[in-house]
């Protein structure tokens, strides 16, 4: 068994909905992420999939502890990231990176590229000034930049260009994990391709360990360990990558892959999508038992009581009492 290089155990996210203007006064609560629990393995390549709102993001922020944790428990090489103090929390910033959705926004149109990636080594010292500008140029190169560029700005790269400048920053501080939260989906295709194939091979020299946040189904498989399926704030199905996306268990997961187009178009003309019926639930009342019970065609009374814990099935583990039947 590999190390396990980080654990959630029970997390989740809540916000408070507050109503008045001057004596506010709590009417609800946002259960963006409502029960997460994971074993990351040192060096795996966890993806992370599920509808837009289900609270994907969430989580991978409240695991940097950008987000604090409502409940639960973030640890990270032991230590629980959810209860240590603002100082020792910065310490542990540098084992904890994120590369986020648009580059252009991550970035600091007012920094160059030199002064965005030699920031985090000058304020975690992690090496000599004087070595700052060489460590620059090789992360640079790391990435498939040329160093010659180090003194541009964001608006002077192209998509592809700017998110291997969010990839480099990322990479500075030397981190156990990072998270990429969708890094492909505001790009073109054929750069798509080349940032997975970045990534693939960074994870592989480097040892990293990479959760991927991603839409795309396809995508998640070609670059992925595992795949664990969220809805509404918990997690429903998770397993190896291969088994998840080409045999889906879990009702939810099941209408997600027939969602993945595909290339030959005799079998994509005789592809039949599942299609759901409905919205999926407010986050503020999701539905008592299990929260896919209004949306699945599977439902019975029973799903009606209570949430089902994650069981292990055909070499995945699947939230759903189901399974077995259908």
């Amino acid at each position: 068994m590999a190390e396990t290089i980080l654990e959630l155990q029970e997390v989740k996210t809540h916000f408070p909905i507050f109503k008045g203007f001057l004596l506010k006064r709590e009417v609800g609560t946002v259960k963006a992420v409502d029960g997460v629990s994971l074993k990351i393995a040192r060096g795996e390549v966890l993806g992370l999939v599920g509808e837009s709102g289900c609270g994907k993001s969430t989580l991978a922020r409240t695991i940097l502890q950008l987000l604090p944790t409502t409940a639960g428990a973030v640890i990270l090489g032991g230590r629980n990231l959810s209860a240590v103090s603002t100082q020792e929390l910065q310490s542990q910033r540098k084992e904890l990176q994120m590369v986020f959705q648009d580059p252009y926004a991550s970035l600091n149109p007012r920094m160059t590229v030199f002064a965005t990636l030699a920031e985090p080594l000058l304020v975690h010292k992690a090496c000599p000034p004087e070595e700052v500008p060489q460590r620059v140029a090789q992360l640079m190169e790391r990435v498939g930049l040329a160093s010659r560029f180090m003194q541009k700005y964001p608006h002077e790269f192209s998509g592809g260009q700017r998110q291997r400048i969010a990839i480099a920053r990322a990479l500075a501080l030397q981190p156990e994990v990072i998270v990429a939260d969708e890094p492909v989906s505001a790009l073109d295709v054929s750069i798509q391709a080349q940032i997975l194939n970045l990534l693939s091979n960074l994870v592989r020299e480097m040892g990293l360990t990479l959760i991927f946040i991603a839409h795309d189904l396809s995508v998640v498989k070609h670059i992925s360990n595992r795949v664990a399926v969220m809805y509404l704030g918990k997690i429903v199905e998770l397993g190896e990558a291969s088994a998840v996306i080409d045999r889906p268990q879990h009702p939810y997961t099941r209408a997600l892959v027939s969602a993945i187009p595909t290339p030959n178009p005799d079998v994509e003309r005789n592809r039949k999508r599942i299609v759901l019926p409905g919205d999926p639930p407010s986050p503020i009342s999701p539905p008592v038992g299990c929260t896919f019970h209004p949306r699945c065609p599977y439902a019975q009374e029973r799903c009606k009581v209570a949430f089902p814990p994650l069981a292990s099935f055909d070499g995945r583990e699947v939230a759903c009492i189901r399974v077995g039947e259908i």
